[in-house]
């Protein structure tokens, strides 16, 4: 399969062909390309057409294409086959991880419709078993396809039964170690067993120091220890060491991009997980709730700059300054939020770090707010007569940055404490709260300095 660069004259063609039904031009187009790239192209496509093009492959060709598929044009494809057709034409020519990703969002009577429509039985509990866990755990998104040999086998038998597990195995990237009861034991690189000697056992030439983790991990869990030890492929044990399952990297790789996802959604005020594709009242509900948060802190806003409007008046000159001292407020606790969420995602922030890190966070700060201090002192004292005003500007907006920047850097600390994505912090949540503490330093500034307010 070469690669086939995608241009809109290729789309353009292919959708001409695919109107026209010409089955033999299409496959023309399309022989050459991966399947990644055929997904790509038939996001864009109805769903009739999408259909005729993917009916025109088989098996796994056809499956890697619809695993490609983004999930809300893969279920809206997917409703147009029967639960048969779905299990005889795409299910039983998967891995069961890409099954499980595939019907977990499904109604219960529709999955068991389709599990019951699969003829081996052995594929069909691993699936069952697999939809137990949650999706958010190491069980719910490893495949039970793996290769595994006992320790007390010898090379000779152990490569024959590679050679028979292999037929079932998509990518064979190790083979496992285990004991008569299933437990793991070790792995065995492919270079170790064919330099070793046919009559050898496996457990004098096995690696015992293997990395596992238990079911129950959470995948950003997973995704950490993949990341620290450079694994592309994790064993998974049971409760009493049991090998049961692995995770290979193309399924953290998702992973870790839904959960970029799910925080840029967070820290842009959003709820839930969208698509532009969505209905718009789907849209509007995960908006909604921080925008009604955003109006309550402006109504704040509103009644606390309320309480100085006689003041204002004598001195008018310092509203021209409010929305940058909020706005400062604010991109400094966000900047400071997003360094410590960053730390406590890629888990290089530990508990002890606290204390350490609000100390840094504090002398960073106060560095940040005497330079933009100074250059507002100097602006103002270049372009109003007032003294005050121009000292009341800087110290508030030296104060709010240092009080902002360690907000942000405590508020996602405190959050990630009692199991809350800290992504929240840094996000409206930490804006408004900003604005509202801007504003509160601001006027208390003017009031000392000012002696009227």
């Amino acid at each position: 399969m070469s690669n086939v660069t995608v241009t809109k004259e290729l789309i353009s063609e292919l959708r001409q062909v695919v109107e026209a039904r010409n089955e033999q031009e299409v496959r023309k187009l399309l022989r050459e390309m991966h399947p990644e790239d055929v997904a790509e192209i038939l996001y864009d496509f109805s769903t009739e057409d999408s259909k005729f093009v993917i009916a025109l492959f088989e098996g796994e060709y056809a499956v890697k294409i619809l695993i490609e598929i983004d999930e809300d044009t893969r279920d809206r494809f997917l409703t147009n086959y029967s639960p048969e057709e779905i299990a005889k034409q795409f299910i039983e020519f998967m891995d069961t991880d890409d099954v499980v990703s595939i019907i977990r969002s499904f109604p219960p009577k529709l999955k068991d419709q389709i599990i019951s429509h699969i003829t081996d039985h052995e594929f069909a509990a691993n699936i069952i078993s697999l939809l137990n866990f949650d999706e958010d755990t190491a069980g719910g998104i490893m495949a039970k396809e793996l290769v595994k040999v006992n320790e007390n086998w010898t090379v000779a038998q152990c490569i024959d039964e590679i050679r028979a597990q292999a037929e079932e195995v998509s990518n064979v990237y190790t083979v496992y170690v285990v004991d008569d009861h299933d437990r793991l034991k070790g792995l065995i690189s492919l270079k170790r067993l064919i330099l070793a000697k046919a009559r050898e056992r496996v457990s004098a030439i096995m690696i015992e120091d293997v990395v596992s983790v238990p079911t129950h991990a959470s995948s950003e869990e997973v995704s950490s220890i993949m990341d620290k030890y450079n694994l592309v492929v994790l064993p998974v044990a049971d409760a009493i060491g049991r090998l049961v399952g692995r995770i290979t990297i193309d399924d953290i790789v998702e992973v870790i991009k839904e959960e970029a996802e799910k925080d840029y959604e967070l820290m842009s005020g959003i709820t839930e997980s969208v698509e532009s594709t969505d209905k718009v009242w789907v849209l509007s509900r995960a908006r909604l709730p921080w925008l009604l948060i955003g109006l309550l802190g402006g109504i704040v806003s509103s009644r606390v700059i309320g309480l100085y409007e006689g003041q204002l008046k004598i001195h008018p000159e310092m509203a021209f300054f409010i929305p940058l001292i909020a706005a400062m407020g604010g991109n400094a606790g966000v900047q400071s939020s997003a360094i410590i969420v960053k730390g406590l995602a890629n888990n290089t922030l530990g508990t002890k770090d606290i204390f350490p890190k609000i100390i840094k966070e504090l002398m960073v700060s106060l560095i940040n707010g005497l330079v933009c201090a100074a250059i507002i002192l100097a602006y103002n004292l270049f372009m109003s007569d007032s003294v005050e005003l121009s000292l009341t500007v800087s110290i508030a907006l030296i104060t709010v940055i240092i009080f902002a920047s360690i907000l942000g850097t405590f508020v996602p600390m405190l959050l990630d404490r009692v199991k809350i994505d800290p992504a929240l912090a840094t996000g409206p949540f930490i804006t408004t709260t900003n604005d509202l503490l801007g504003l509160g330093v601001y006027f208390l500034v003017g009031r000392l300095l000012y002696g009227t307010f």
